[in-house]
């Protein structure tokens, strides 16, 4: 038998436990460095969260709606050289402590609009998009809600009841034919309307609630100064427009003193080629090469038409309620209307978003200034500012859908996008519910 030996034994133990010892201290190791690289892969996933969270405004890519003949993936070119940034201090919101109607925000609205393509016959087929075959419906979700005010939604019969025995005209261009389908559209859930008058083109039309004795009409005068125009519907020329900048357009005064009241608007017309006269005199032109003209630009001659019109409203003896409304802009990306340009997004702007463009800017100036020298001398005239609160809805406008089915075989070469009228129903709709705030305030 061989001796007990205290020392091996210990020597052993302390071997042991040392192994033990070392193991733990690996596997810890170990544990540590699959810890650390597990979270230094989470916080990397943060930090790209974050970068994407907190990016520039640059706006998105227009979403597509249906297959589309352009390229999405470029950015849009909407920019001014002075830009007008859509939304505006409060001190501009309350102006004599009334509130303005015409600034705010877009918000969803799910009860949708108060009628259809279905329920309303008198949208033209160039803005009848759920016809034409327009897919998506979150246009149709939106209603305009101004800082700080209270809108209702219009109702067609408090209005009706205002109208009873009156008459109620616009007079401008297609925007305001636009406009009075989308009235009409509104009205007619109401109380039903006759049809009673028309142009042989369908630009001027008149319409009458027997029940009421109220009529609506619309006046085609796109200058509102007198012209001579050489265009066909399709907006083909055959000579460049001659336009008398100290001469109103007899269509619309020749009936002013029997119009209790009135909207009234323009300016897209004046980017047309056109010759400018005064006093039957050529005194300049815009956008006429070759014709030895000096070109004294849009701007020009178009404040001195809306001075000529706005001295003709404040002077007659027919106090007519009118509503001056300012320009509409368009939203076409990467083009205009005959250069590829198109307008496929599905959602609104918010205030800030988006610039107006340099020539709406330059409009909307000519036409504040005007307005302002108008009301020095006292009228019946009210601002009706529809254009920054347009501006913020790209998505309202019929694009390609303005014809029926346009991607269908048979009209693949004749695609062609309008990012200026809108939608019935669509943005435009809330335009009524501004005019009736202000007739009943």
């Amino acid at each position: 038998m061989k001796a007990y030996n205290g020392n091996n034994v210990i020597k052993k133990q302390f071997s042991l436990v040392f192994v033990k010892f070392a193991v733990c201290f690996l596997l810890l190791g170990l544990a540590y460095r699959l810890f650390l690289s597990h979270f230094q892969h989470f916080s990397q996933i943060e930090v790209v969260n974050d970068a994407a969270l907190f990016s520039d405004n640059t706006l998105p890519t227009p979403a597509t709606v249906s297959e589309s003949p352009v390229t999405l993936n470029e950015p849009p070119v909407t920019v001014s050289e002075s830009p007008v940034n859509v939304d505006v201090s409060e001190n501009q919101t309350l102006q004599n402590g009334k509130c303005d109607l015409f600034i705010g925000n877009w918000v969803h609205d799910p009860s949708g609009p108060v009628y259809t393509n279905a329920t309303c016959y008198s949208i033209e087929s160039h803005q009848n998009c759920m016809k034409n075959g327009r897919p998506d419906t979150e246009y149709l979700y939106w209603r305009w809600n101004p800082r700080d005010c209270e809108l209702p939604r219009f109702s067609p019969k408090k209005f009706l009841n205002l109208m009873r025995n009156k008459s109620f005209t616009f007079i401008g261009d297609s925007i305001m034919r636009n406009h009075v389908q989308s009235l009409l559209c509104i009205l007619s859930q109401e109380e039903q309307v006759d049809d009673v008058y028309h142009d042989e083109q369908y630009k001027s039309r008149r319409w009458y609630f027997p029940n009421l004795d109220f009529s609506l009409s619309v006046i085609w005068s796109p200058f509102l100064a007198k012209a001579t125009v050489f265009e066909d519907d399709n907006g083909v020329t055959t000579d460049i427009t001659q336009l008398h900048l100290d001469k109103l357009d007899d269509v619309w005064t020749q009936q002013f003193d029997s119009f209790d009241y009135v909207v009234i608007g323009g300016g897209k017309w004046y980017l047309k080629s056109t010759i400018y006269l005064e006093n039957n005199t050529i005194v300049g032109c815009h956008n006429c090469p070759g014709k030895n003209i000096t070109q004294v630009g849009f701007a020009y001659a178009y404040r001195k038409a809306l001075n000529t019109t706005m001295k003709f409203i404040t002077s007659s003896k027919n106090k007519a309620y009118t509503f001056f409304r300012t320009t509409t802009p368009d939203h076409f990306e990467n083009g205009e209307w005959n250069t590829g340009g198109y307008c496929n997004r599905t959602g609104p702007f918010k205030g800030g978003e988006v610039d107006m463009g340099y020539v709406d800017e330059v409009m909307r100036k000519v036409e504040l200034e005007e307005f302002e020298r108008a009301s020095e001398f006292g009228s019946n005239m009210k601002l009706f500012d529809t254009t920054l609160l347009s501006l913020l809805r790209p998505d309202g406008h019929p694009g390609v859908y303005r014809q029926y089915q346009p991607f269908a075989a048979e009209n693949k070469n004749k695609v062609q996008n309008d990012c200026l009228h809108w939608c019935l129903p669509g943005p435009i709709d809330s335009w009524n519910d501004i005019m009736m705030q202000m007739l009943c305030h």
